[in-house]
């Protein structure tokens, strides 16, 4: 049984992706929710929603019953990162801003990216739907628990967030176009995307705004 488990994990990469992404989300999410003073209950459906909302809509774009409510252990994977939220917020002061989660959340958007991809794949849509719905599923969580947090989702900001997920989606149907193979292209997805986020989060990347170009405008207007 064990072998089994093992190679199911190990043999299949959206069954790899999406137990890291469920997760490494739920607990980014729960960690949210403990630092705006959540109860346990609070913690968990924020958590959760993390982990999930992305997910259910993915499926329900490519016209398939959800993964959560097909099978109890997708709940039991997004409850042990809630665990470990819970957990971490015993141990350190901070754990939102704890560069273990801040790792865990580039790892869960780069997971959630590619499993997106490979079902989006499968599903025959397009290289814009391989690279919107693996974009979804990456960050449909993470504003879905903003909502929940009572506030504007962060991805919506200068933040440079969802546009890892995007350029993972990218790599994943070039590699896909150029004949890799599935296993190639969601080890692509993955490393493009969580790389990008590392380095984003490390040299502080951010999306140009409107004011960023109205002020870029008015140097150039004020040369001439």
């Amino acid at each position: 049984m064990t072998g089994g488990l093992a190679s199911t994990l190990f043999g299949d990469p959206f069954a790899v992706m999406n137990t890291v992404g469920l997760v490494a989300f739920a607990l980014v999410g729960s960690t949210k929710a403990i630092r705006e003073e959540f109860d346990l209950f609070g913690v968990a459906v924020v958590g959760l929603a993390m982990a999930f909302a992305g997910g259910v809509t993915r499926d329900l774009l490519v016209n398939r019953v959800p993964l959560a409510l097909q099978s109890p252990a997708e709940i039991a994977l997004g409850l042990i990162g809630v665990g470990l939220a819970v957990g971490l917020s015993v141990a350190l002061e901070s754990p939102d801003t704890h560069p273990v989660t801040l790792v865990a959340d580039a790892t869960g958007l780069a997971a959630f990216a590619t499993t997106g991809a490979i079902v989006a794949a499968d599903a025959g849509v397009s290289a814009f739907g391989v690279v919107a719905v693996a974009t979804i599923n990456a960050v449909g969580g993470g504003a879905f628990a903003d909502i929940l947090l009572d506030r504007a989702p962060f991805i919506l900001f200068d933040d440079f967030y969802a546009s890892c997920a995007v350029l993972g989606g990218t790599a994943y149907w070039a590699l896909g176009a150029l004949g890799g193979i599935d296993g190639v292209a969601a080890a692509g997805c993955a490393a493009v995307t969580v790389g990008t986020r590392l380095v984003a989060v490390a040299r502080g990347w951010r999306l140009p705004t409107a004011g960023w170009v109205e002020g870029l405008v008015d140097r150039v207007t004020g040369e001439r």
